[in-house]
């Protein structure tokens, strides 16, 4: 028998030997998973004992984080935008900076309001970004692709569990492929943007864990990025915005896709809160 404080510690030390980046908050996390509570609560009770299945679900969570699995696989949940979402490995774990998209995309709705807006979202994944912007906007309705079955099963199941499942069409297909003609004031994505060079730089527990297909692109990176640019000429209203992340250093290459494109304007990036580029966006251009 172990009380919560030793069990704490104890996983602590393992996880920092076995190279956790952040042994304690992976330690308490992990646990209050276990004991379905937060963790203010090891704080008010360390010398709480834990019974023996919860010692044996904690000791078969920690051994997974041994491995390399992140955290949020192995809880099966992420928060993003102050909302919870399912995660498994058929889908990237929503990233703090792919907020910035959403504060981009409302900025643009705030700029230019009107009744209704209509709104696209390739590659939605676990659904993070298209859920977030539907339960901002109740004026949206919103359409979001994925090519993976894997992804939109869990994508429907955060929609139903964050009540927005009326608002969002989830369509399989390849980005823009299967829209069949329509049209949108808004197109967002979180491309993968990861380079053949740089893939075998990412952490272990990205490279062996999460989707390839979600984050690897050609051999510069920045393919799906040109392909939306030149893709949503077709489905993009005059006046609409494309808005996508980005990996650092790619700006300059994207801003020369858009460029080439010769139907957008008000082209511009928007760096995190670390100061690196996150976010490009353009206008196309309204003719007449």
């Amino acid at each position: 028998m172990k009380t919560i404080g030793e069990a704490l510690r104890e996983t602590e030390v393992i996880l920092r030997q076995t190279g956790s980046p952040t042994p304690r908050l992976d330690a308490e996390v992990l646990l209050s998973h276990c004991l379905n509570t937060d963790r203010l609560h090891f704080f008010t009770h360390p010398e709480q004992i834990l019974d023996d299945k919860i010692l044996a679900d904690y000791d078969k969570a920690a051994k997974r984080r041994q491995k390399g699995e992140p955290v949020s696989y192995i809880i099966g949940r992420k928060e993003f935008w102050s909302l919870f979402f399912h995660v498994n490995s058929a889908v990237l774990i929503p990233r703090p900076d792919t907020e910035i998209i959403v504060e981009e995309t409302l900025a643009v709705m705030a700029e230019q309001p009107q009744d209704h807006w209509t709104i696209l979202e390739t590659g939605t994944g676990s659904g993070a970004i298209a859920i977030a912007l539907a339960a901002e906007q109740k004026n949206a309705k919103i359409t979001a692709t994925d090519i993976s079955e894997g992804a939109l099963h869990v994508a429907r199941q955060n929609a139903r569990e964050n009540n927005v499942a009326d608002r969002i069409l989830f369509i399989q297909g390849d980005m823009l492929a299967p829209l069949e003609g329509r049209r949108f004031d808004i197109i967002v994505s979180n491309p993968p943007y990861i380079s053949s060079h740089d893939f075998p730089l990412l952490p272990e527990g990205i490279r062996h864990y999460e989707p390839h297909l979600a984050l690897m692109a050609g051999n510069n990176g920045t393919e799906f990025h040109r392909r939306l640019i030149e893709g949503s000429l077709s489905c993009l209203n005059p006046g609409g915005w494309l808005i996508m992340e980005m990996g650092t250093g790619q700006g300059e290459t994207i801003q020369e896709y858009f460029a080439a494109a010769k139907c957008y304007e008000a082209v511009n990036i928007r760096r995190d809160y670390a100061g690196m580029e996150r976010v490009i966006k353009g206008r196309r251009i309204k003719h007449g």
